[in-house]
């Protein structure tokens, strides 16, 4: 089952020449205009071959199914935070509670302009989420969060590091998802960014000042 699922949201090969990757491009692009106009129970390979101007043979040459063309999207928006995770939490130029809190607004902001790409994967998300692939990719930026936890709390045991990192990183993803289902200003954004900021903050400078960190 596990070999199947695999199979079912990889790409069927990569792009070698300018042309083929132009072509992938344009199938991912009009992928992305097709979820966000239609949602993800209408999103169809055909639908996004029409937009892309190619055929659905062509389509078939890199991506076999729609959950593949859906996981792609949504491996290439993992990338992208993960991405931002560590240029933000790796930069020893700025002091813990600084980074957190750039890597706070960042996040939240990037997740106002793409709301509706990421309220559109969402939906999608169990066509793919169980795939190793998808665990992988999820896992990238579990590492960058540990590392920065050492660093922010070097006093504290691996376990109160381990939960301090899920805790926030969990709020993080969940408030960001449910505070960008609607639009909002850019006094809003930095409004609430900046409360949730505080929010982790305080909580770090709590266990940084605990003397019984078990």
């Amino acid at each position: 089952m596990a070999d199947r699922r695999s199979r079912s949201v990889s790409s069927r090969k990569q792009p070698r020449q300018a042309r083929s990757t132009e072509l992938v491009a344009a199938i991912l692009d009009a992928a992305v205009q097709v979820l966000a106009k239609e949602g993800a129970q209408r999103f169809t390979t055909a639908r996004v071959a029409e937009r892309a101007g190619v055929s659905v043979g062509s389509l078939y040459q890199y991506f076999p199914n729609k959950a593949a063309i859906l996981f792609r999207l949504q491996s290439d928006e993992w990338r992208r935070t993960s991405d931002m995770l560590r240029g933000i939490l790796a930069d020893g130029a700025k002091a813990p509670l600084l980074r957190l809190r750039a890597l706070v607004h960042a996040f939240i902001r990037s997740e106002c302009e793409e709301a509706a790409i990421r309220t559109a994967l969402s939906d999608a998300a169990p066509l793919y989420r169980d795939a190793p692939e998808a665990q992988d990719a999820r896992a990238a930026g579990k590492g960058t969060v540990a590392a920065f936890m050492r660093e922010a709390l070097p006093k504290a045991t691996d376990p109160t590091r381990a939960l301090a990192g899920e805790l926030i990183t969990t709020t993080l993803s969940e408030v960001g998802k449910r505070f960008s289902e609607a639009p909002r200003s850019e006094a809003e954004i930095v409004r609430h960014a900046d409360g949730l900021a505080d929010m982790f903050c305080a909580y770090l400078g709590e266990l940084a000042r605990r003397r019984d960190h078990s």
